[in-house]
């Protein structure tokens, strides 16, 4: 029987109901509200929309956020309502349905690997590039979460002692240096220092906070100067990332998956080489097949329903 699958994001609530061969096979959004009980409130709304349509048998809820190993109760989510909420008994209860929590990264990398670009690793890892770094870990099939489950939170390994400042309040952050939010603040500070290299985006150096990832990744692929050298420190700086978390897990296949995964005809092969030169050991070891995401924007879906389908069986 299908499972629905819901990706809870800080602007959009996405579902969708996800058959046994990983397809979804409709759709249903709403955006995100503030306040706790209008959020559950709006799961509410979208599950019921697709069970007019659909006989399902479970939920599952991505959510960016630290949710209890027991996947009931999410400890925290930074840019949603809940803290130390027993989400899945409420939405449970409320549904009348079976409900299960997971990390929107962990469900992702399930998607990948049950039916993507990880399909059949024992050892994979995705990495969701947006405006930040989410990480999910399988360990032969496994999701691993840690003692306290959270791990991996690779975005806050730090690369740059005392480099650019994090909203996790420490210094030098990879996703500080590989993320959306990294590849707009390096185009402002390479616009400030050459402003005449620039077509597309000197327009926008009066006000920084014009030029986002998305404007730079635009740029780029109208070849322009500054965009372009952006995009190759991203790779830069993605391929040494890759190389210390490669050292750590030693993964059979890594998936780029997330808004900046989009662009990755601007960056991944120059990342692919980068991690291949210095990866420890480079020349005498395999490395890890570097893949784009197959599922798309609905990775997380497409894994929250997995998930919550194989709790139920």
């Amino acid at each position: 029987m299908p499972a629905i699958g819901i990706d809870v994001g800080g602007t959009s609530v996405r579902a969708g109901v996800v058959d046994d061969a990983g397809c979804v096979v409709d759709f249903a959004r709403v955006a995100t509200p503030g306040a706790e009980d209008a959020l559950e409130d709006a799961i509410t709304t979208v599950v019921e929309e697709l069970r007019t349509r659909h006989t399902v048998d479970a939920v599952g809820l991505a959510v960016a956020g630290f949710v209890r190993p027991d996947r009931r109760s999410v400890l925290f989510a930074p840019h949603l309502p809940w803290r130390t909420a027993p989400v899945a008994d409420r939405m449970s209860e409320r549904l009348n349905i079976p409900v299960t929590l997971e990390h929107d990264a962990n469900a992702a990398a399930v998607g990948e690997h049950r039916f993507g670009a990880a399909r059949g690793a024992d050892v994979a890892l995705l990495l969701a590039i947006g405006t930040g770094i989410g990480a999910g870990l399988l360990l032969d099939g496994e999701i691993f979460r840690g003692s306290h489950g959270v791990a991996p939170e690779l975005g806050h390994l730090r690369v740059v002692p005392d480099g650019r400042p994090c909203p996790c309040g420490r210094h030098g952050c990879w996703e500080r240096y590989c993320s959306g939010t990294a590849l707009a603040a390096t185009a402002v500070e390479l616009l400030a220092r050459h402003p005449s290299r620039s077509t597309a985006l000197v327009r926008d150096l009066t006000d920084p906070a014009a030029v986002t990832g998305r404007r730079v990744a635009h740029a780029a692929r109208e070849g322009d100067p500054v965009a372009l050298e952006a995009f190759a420190e991203l790779a830069r700086w993605l391929g040494e990332g890759l190389a210390l978390v490669a050292d750590v897990y030693d993964p059979e296949v890594i998936v780029l998956a997330g808004g900046v995964a989009e662009s990755a005809p601007l960056f991944a092969d120059e990342a692919r080489e980068h991690y291949s030169r210095v990866l420890t050991g480079a020349g005498h070891r395999p490395l890890a097949r570097i893949r784009t995401s197959q599922l798309g924007d609905a990775t997380a879906i497409v894994g929250a329903a997995t998930l919550a389908r194989e709790r139920e069986s």
